[in-house]
């Protein structure tokens, strides 16, 4: 199966897999089984191996799943110990034969092309939960591949439970066969029985059966509690008036946490088809005879001779999505990587030496170690260099000795250079145009040193290189390249500084083991620049590398060095005004359901909706659980149902208020007064820009509460902010590359785009053209470039679906050059993998050649991406070219939002910003590319973003 390039939402099925059930399950249910040829214990594993297939080969069908992970403990010790230091203190000791295992079961995970995952701190149950909400949230489907009785509580609205070895699945009925309540009052019957196997107290004597009596009889737990004393059995009264803490402690440990730190998106999580050669090859090595052959003939290749050579176990697990299954190219002929030989430089002396090396070599691999990963506020704790393969040393320059005190202190640790000089002999090599600074994820580094005074040029970026070679194939981080191309497991930042509550800042490791972790993270960059640099002219991707993604390191360390400016007055005050929206709503909604409910209860909507007003929806799989989504509600609020639009409307100020007027005043840097974001280039596949920490980009355009957002995003005393937005870039995009002569004409004319187009699909003229006619037609010029279906346009138009799919039809037979580009593009990338966009970006597209109900999504994603990309590199090359063009106005880009620009400008520069600005950006394309259509730039000015945009 394959479903790249597919977005989580309705429709999406997401499976999670319980992957140390698993693993408990195969150690237990077979006997003990070693390697043959060095008696590497592997019973487990095998079992694993057999069960994950199974899972792959019975999962396919009508109900495939779309996105699928195998989820991991991390460790033993979580969140909850810091709770309850006894929690899980009774469990025994892991069997001495399992425990090389895990390690090759997470390796077997990804051998098998799934997305493997666990994090520092939190148990698998936890990631389970969190997954199992954003995607209910995101409108789709979750089903969890387990029997644990803890992961009942997630049952009900879009999620389900399949007990994997009864193959029996667990819904609301089976829960409540288990524990007497149904799922939304699980926890609470946990909280009174407690758990021995978790060393969970809970209430002594009370079991699960008392238990739900109890919450049945009483409605839910705190209510038990505060009805305590009125209970007439004097044994039980007393044992929860006695214990009451204790069975509120318990609620915190059987709690699952849907809010796990995850550094990845669902999209993430797309189902893809194993490569059979790297599975093979994996099993190959683990000598798993019969499964290797079992693997070959289903995909029908030759199975190897079992390797005398014995597998490798990782020294750490990765937490990474499956990769992309393209071959890696062979690591380079260097030496291994040997932490125990990088030197700690920690004089003058020493580092003068080094220096000249460098500067005689002319290049450095480099990398900055500090206190945190926010650039604007992080401490330089020491700086590591790398001259060639195996050879890199640690500068210590911060690291301090003992607990920080009430001013952040610490004796200063012995062996270190004085910041300030060794920063005075490493300036001038790291601004020397003749020496090549390498580096991975370089604008980081960057903005640290910028701060510090130094602004290093020229710089070679590694994660950079990487995504122009690979992007759509993989994530671009140091440790999966590491892994994936020099076939070495990096030391993991947290074996330093650990996790959680205990977690540490690296000024407080210690400088020999410092040291052997950032030599090695300069070590290894040096290793991927020695093996990238040469692919980029040979993959011809040489132009992209230095023309789109180079040059952007600087500019947006720029911008984002600059900021923008907040009114958080006017935030608060918004929020004020959302918490009296949202009361009021509330209000109207329970007016209207004729009862109090929890409006951000799915559940509890659902009974409403469905049980108490009989109105029409649909289940979210087998436990049939009604569905709550956007999409449900807003296809009962156009049917004229009022309490779907009150909680659509609850929804939406709820989210604008926790995203954005909650949030953003917390984000202003008391240093400098203004909010920096931090933009990804290497994100998303088709080049364009993703803004977080906080995300500026997806403050809603159109909404009323969107522009008073805006409004307080302000310029400085003196100054004007100006908006530069590109007129309809794709569509303008979509006519030159799929050469349409209408749409082009009507562009070259500045006609209505969207009223000409409805002209053409329904013979109507323009003048005095129905409003509605002309929005069906603008709602399929844009739908048509993310191929949207006649079900995506029936919803978005609110017509039956017939009807939107003869719009369709129809839009086809007016403009059949898009039709012609569309087949075109989809052989180009079943043939080449991938696809370009005008500027010779490359997309991959893996997944476009498989088979499944996944393949819709990889066809529109390769259709969508050299539009969408085009888009995107132009906008890059406006910013590129931007701090030259307006060099002598007093004016600084602040923001870049999708096709729009934001500066600031003293306002008496503002017409001269404009022009230079405007000139800039329309003329973007050119010279590499000349468009058959214009680019136009609408601008605004105003004193906040509101007024301007």
């Amino acid at each position: 199966m394959s479903n790249s390039g597919t977005k989580p939402g309705n429709g999406q099925h997401l499976h999670l897999i319980d992957g140390s059930a698993f693993i408990f399950r195969a150690y237990h249910a077979l006997p003990p089984l070693t390697r043959k040829s060095d008696g590497l214990p592997v019973g487990a594993v095998a079992g694993f191996c057999n069960m994950l297939w199974k899972y792959i080969e019975d999962a396919r069908g009508d109900d495939a799943p779309t996105h699928a992970a195998v989820i991991f403990d991390h460790g033993s010790v979580t969140f909850r110990n810091n709770i309850y230091d006894q929690y899980k203190s009774n469990r025994p000791d892991l069997p001495e034969d399992l425990k090389p295992q895990f390690p090759l079961t997470r390796e077997a995970t990804l051998a098998f092309n799934v997305a493997s995952i666990e994090v520092p701190d939190y148990e698998a149950d936890d990631i389970i939960a969190t997954l199992s909400c954003q995607m209910r949230d995101a409108g789709g489907r979750v089903t969890i591949i387990s029997s644990d009785k803890d992961l009942m509580q997630l049952v009900g609205d879009g999620v389900a439970m399949l007990d994997p070895i009864k193959n029996k699945l667990i819904g609301r009925d089976e829960v409540f066969e288990k524990f007497g309540v149904y799922p939304d009052r699980v926890v609470d019957v946990q909280s009174l029985a407690g758990d021995a196997v978790d060393n969970v107290p809970g209430a002594p004597g009370i079991g699960i059966k008392t238990a739900a009596q109890l919450i049945q009889e009483y409605g839910d737990l705190d209510n038990l509690l505060a009805s305590a004393e009125q209970i007439k059995q004097p044994k039980r009264r007393q044992t929860l008036i006695d214990n009451a803490e204790q069975i509120r402690l318990s609620r915190r440990l059987v709690t699952l946490d849907c809010e796990t730190p995850l550094d990845f998106g669902l999209d993430k999580l797309e189902v893809r088809t194993p490569d059979p050669e790297n599975l093979i090859s994996f099993l190959n090595k683990m000598e798993f005879r019969t499964l290797t052959k079992r693997v070959a003939d289903r995909f029908d290749v030759d199975a190897p001779a079992p390797s005398p050579v014995p597998a490798p176990i990782p020294g750490s697990a990765t937490t990474a999505p499956a990769r992309a299954t393209a071959e890696a190219p062979a690591a380079p002929d260097m030496p291994p990587i040997d932490r125990g030989a990088y030197v700690t430089i920690s004089d003058e002396a020493t580092l003068a030496a080094w220096l000249a090396e460098i500067t005689d070599k002319g290049a450095v691999a480099i990398d900055t170690e500090t206190t945190g990963l926010d650039e604007m506020r992080a401490d330089l704790v020491g700086v590591s260099l790398c001259v060639e393969a195996g050879r890199a040393a640690y500068i210590p320059l911060g690291h301090v000795l003992g607990q920080a005190d009430l001013f952040g202190g610490g004796a200063r640790a012995e062996g270190q250079m004085a910041l300030d000089r060794a920063l005075a002999l490493l300036k001038p090599v790291l601004e020397d145009p003749g020496v090549l600074k390498i580096l991975h994820n370089a604008k980081y580094d960057w903005k640290i040193l910028a701060r510090y005074g130094i602004r290093m040029t020229p710089v070679d970026d590694t994660m950079l290189m990487s995504y122009a070679l690979n992007a759509g194939r993989h994530n671009h981080g140091m440790d999966e390249l590491s892994e994936t191309y020099l076939h070495h497991s990096a030391q993991p930042i947290k074996d330093l500084i650990g996790s959680g509550k205990a977690q540490i800042t690296f000024d407080r490791v210690a400088i020999d083991a410092a040291t052997a972790y950032a030599a090695e993270d300069a070590d290894v960059t040096w290793r991927l620049w020695q093996l990238f640099r040469p692919q980029l002219p040979a993959e011809g991707v040489d132009t992209v590398y230095e023309t789109l993604e180079r040059p952007m390191i600087e500019v947006l360390a720029g911008m984002e060095m600059t900021g923008v400016r907040i009114d958080p007055d006017h935030l608060r005050a918004m929020s004020g005004n959302f918490s009296q929206k949202m009361a009021q709503l509330e209000q109207e909604a329970e007016s209207l359901a004729g009862t109090r409910f929890n409006l951000g209860s799915p559940k509890q909507l659902g009974e409403i909706l469905f049980g108490q007003m009989n109105l029409t929806g649909s289940k979210t799989g087998k436990s049939g659980a009604m569905s709550t989504s956007a999409d449900v509600l807003e296809d009962l609020a156009a049917e004229g149902h009022d309490l779907p639009a009150r909680v659509l409307d609850w929804r939406q100020v709820s989210k604008l208020k926790s995203t954005y007027t909650d949030a953003l005043p917390q984000h202003v840097n008391p240093e400098t007064g203004r909010v920096h974001t931090s933009y990804s280039i290497a994100g998303a596949q088709t080049g364009r820009l993703a803004s977080t920490d906080p995300n500026l980009q997806n403050i809603p355009v159109r909404s009323e509460e969107g522009r008073r957002i805006r409004e307080a995003f302000v310029a400085g005393p003196g100054m004007r902010l100006v908006s530069l937005d590109y007129s309809q870039i794709e569509l303008r995009i979509l006519a030159h590359v799929a050469d349409i002569p209408a749409l082009r004409q009507a562009f070259l004319d500045g006609l209505d785009i969207h009223a000409l187009t409805a002209s053409q699909m329904f013979n109507v003229p323009i003048e005095g053209m129905d409003p509605m006619i002309r929005r069906s037609a603008k709602a399929i010029n844009f739908g048509v470039i993310y191929g949207i279906s006649g079900f995506g346009l029936a919803r978005n138009l609110r017509i039956p679906r017939a009807e939107a799919q003869a719009f369709i039809d129809t839009y086809f037979q007016r403009f059949p050059e898009i039709r012609a580009y569309m087949d075109r593009t989809v052989a180009d990338a079943k043939r080449d993998g991938f696809v370009r966009t005008l500027f010779g970006r490359r997309i991959h597209t893996p997944g476009i050649n498989q088979s499944g109900p996944a393949v819709g999504g990889a066809r529109r994603a390769a259709i969508n991406a050299p539009i969408q990309g085009a888009a995107a590199d132009i906008i890059r090359r406006a910013m590129i070219r931007m701090p030259e063009a307006i060099r002598d106005i007093p004016a600084k880009m602040l923001l870049q939002v999708h096709d729009e620009l934001v500066f600031e400008v003293e306002e008496s520069a503002v017409e001269p910003l404009i022009t230079a600005a405007r000139e800039v950006m329309e003329g973007a394309a050119e010279p590499a590319v000349k468009l058959s259509v214009p680019l136009l730039v609408d601008a605004g000015v105003g004193a906040s973003w509101a007024e301007a945009h």
